[in-house]
């Protein structure tokens, strides 16, 4: 199955824009922009993600890892957690990792891991 994402509510609009710009076919939900997700909390987020087989984009490398760590000890299962750099600059470079992601690999290679992007 072709990877699907769901955006955390604080990741950086710009990137969001990016990938819908360079691939329209992108199958990314926008926390932000969905109707009642915004102010989810992240043990929520990371349910819905995994009922709709989602891959969640973050820049939140404390809270939403926590929560997707205790997930996982404790015996469920977790979408992919990707988390990425809050540096304008890396911007560019997140929107080429995620597109090859989503073009070169299957949702299922992501299920329970957390990848930080982008690639090194």
């Amino acid at each position: 199955m072709t990877v699907r994402f769901l955006a955390d509510e604080d990741l950086d609009s710009a990137i969001i824009r990016g990938l819908r710009a360079r691939e329209p076919a992108i199958d990314i939900l926008d926390v932000k922009a969905a109707a009642g997700l915004r102010g989810t909390q992240d043990p929520v987020l990371l349910e819905l993600a995994f009922q709709d087989d989602r891959v969640v984009i973050s820049h939140d490398r404390d809270t939403m890892t926590r929560y997707f760590c205790e997930r996982i000890e404790a015996g469920g299962e977790a979408p992919g957690l990707f988390i990425v750099p809050q540096e304008p600059s890396r911007i560019g470079a997140t929107i080429e990792a995620i597109l090859l992601v989503w073009a070169a690999s299957e949702a299922a290679e992501w299920s329970n891991r957390i990848i930080y992007l982008p690639f090194r």
